[in-house]
């Protein structure tokens, strides 16, 4: 019987097998254990090199894991108030495997202190081994969505695949960072003094970034970096109005100079992200353009527009496509997606305020089943959170309750917010916007009656105004604020000062 020479292709398959079975050379992953063992000998030798280390590095940091054990129970003994050392650690590791077989634990910490450097190089040591900890976590990100390329599940679009490895990373990019720690007084007098002196040099002698209102920023101090502002309202109150004023306000002034390192730094106005939960990209554009164009924002939906009138909005939509404000119209999305996109806008493009429209539609993570209460606890702690690490003021929108409707004076107070414990306690400012003409309007009484007179010097009284009641203000006073409002525009704008009604001041 003849035998049959193999096809190139089956040779190709058994080449590659042969290849398969071969040896391969086996990358470790980085590593650095004579750093290890430095960091270890310092802490037992001086348990204050703790201290150094202690805010960014955690056990899982080290890549033995007998390393891991030990600096696991030498800074739960130190946390304790005791001394850890050789001797006082030997009672938790007497049961422990031997390294090998000349060598046990405890004679190993004993091995780790004789050896040790000096503390002065904790710091150094700890940095090298949370460094290769984070190489060693990317690597992991990096197979992980390998192999889920390979063997993805059919009901698994790349989307989410893209969607997970990004949140990953981005998880990753911020892991050990707990803050500076304790500033010492003189340093922080320093940052108040250069706060104030800001404020001084900048128009208007705000502190923080200008509305476009004066008599808003007047009792705000601009909106300030850090806060939590939460603006909330009745429905057709003009809330999401009043903060794409404000967000576009703040977008057009945008300018920056070099700062000390090259970089680019805001001197005036700020880039400005807007999360518009409810409304898309377009409809905001669209009463944006709206509002400079000065053209109703039905006419431009319906095309009841004259030549002039296209001409203008060409022009002031070449001027606002300029402008440094990215909006972001994803709907349900979750506290910590919106946390990792607006990390990433500050990153790429720069971010000075941030506008999420509206809280409500938000969701929580882990807190969701456990009631909306809750769940709106989380969403408003995250937000703070999120304020003070982007170092920007943070504006959420929020429904009221309707218990506003059931009372004769309609003006909002605190404790018609909804679940409104978690918002009211979070918040560094409460705003509410009421225009008693959307109610006055509604009570219309039969033209030629003397309630119709009534009624028409009422409306007269109150026709183009609206409020801003701030509720609560930490750095500042409460009170009313008194704006003009064009309903064709959804504009909010300054009155004239003789106009001014008086400030409810509480």
């Amino acid at each position: 019987m003849t035998q049959t020479a193999p096809s190139p292709f089956l040779a190709d398959q058994l080449r590659a097998q042969a290849d398969a079975d071969a040896p391969l050379a086996i990358r470790n992953p980085p590593h650095n254990i004579e750093a290890e063992q430095a960091l270890l000998g310092a802490i037992l030798v001086n348990n204050e090199a703790l201290d150094r280390v202690s805010q960014f590095l955690e056990p899982q940091h080290f890549y033995e894991p007998i390393h891991q054990e030990i600096y696991e129970v030498t800074s739960k003994l130190i946390q304790a108030g005791k001394q850890a050392t050789p001797i006082t650690l030997r009672t938790f590791f007497e049961n422990a495997e031997p390294i090998d077989k000349t060598l046990t634990v405890a004679q190993y910490l004993a091995r780790l202190a004789a050896n040790a450097t000096t503390v002065i190089n904790a710091l150094d040591y700890g940095r090298t081994v949370y460094d290769l900890a984070i190489r060693r976590a990317l690597i992991m990100v990096g197979e992980d969505m390998v192999n889920l390329a390979y063997d993805s599940p059919v009901d698994a679009p790349p989307g989410r695949q893209i969607e997970e490895a990004e949140g990953r990373l981005y998880d990753l990019a911020e892991t050990g960072k707990y803050g500076q720690g304790f500033l010492d007084f003189g340093t922080a007098l320093t940052q108040a003094i250069d706060m104030a002196n800001s404020a001084y040099q900048r128009d208007g002698h705000l502190s923080g970034l200008s509305t476009g209102l004066v008599d808003l920023d007047r009792r705000l101090g601009g909106l300030q970096s850090s806060d939590l502002v939460i603006l909330a309202g009745r429905p057709s109150m003009g809330k999401t109005a009043l903060a794409t004023n404000i967000a576009y306000n703040i977008a057009k002034v945008h300018r920056t100079e070099p700062g000390p390192d090259g970089q680019p730094t805001t001197v005036d106005g700020g880039v400005v992200g807007f999360f518009s939960l409810e409304m898309s990209a377009e409809q905001l554009a669209t009463r944006i353009l709206s509002e400079q164009a000065e053209i109703p924002s039905e006419k431009i939906r319906r095309g009841m527009i004259t030549e002039d009138e296209f001409r203008r909005l060409v022009q002031v939509s070449q001027e606002m496509s300029r402008v440094p404000l990215y909006i972001d119209q994803t709907g349900g999305i979750s506290i910590a997606q919106l946390a990792a996109r607006a990390r990433r806008l500050k990153r790429q493009r720069g971010l000075d305020m941030l506008v999420v429209d509206y809280l409500q539609l938000l969701s929580g993570g882990k807190r969701s089943g456990e009631g909306r209460v809750q769940e709106i606890t989380e969403i408003t702690t995250g937000l703070k959170a999120l304020a003070k690490e982007l170092e920007v003021p943070i504006m959420a929108l929020s429904q009221l309750s309707r218990q506003v409707e059931q009372r004769e004076d309609k003006r909002p107070q605190l404790s018609d917010l909804r679940e409104s414990g978690s918002i009211e306690q979070d918040a560094d400012v409460v705003m509410f916007v009421f225009r008693e003409e959307y109610y006055v309007e509604r009570t219309k009484p039969t033209e030629g009656t003397a309630e119709f007179a009534e009624w028409m010097q009422k409306m007269h009284m109150v026709e183009g105004r609206a409020e801003v009641i701030i509720g609560k203000q930490r750095h500042g006073p409460v009170g009313t604020v008194n704006l003009s409002f064009e309903n064709n525009f959804t504009r909010f704008g300054n009155l004239a000062r003789e106009d001014h009604l008086p400030s409810h001041d509480g």
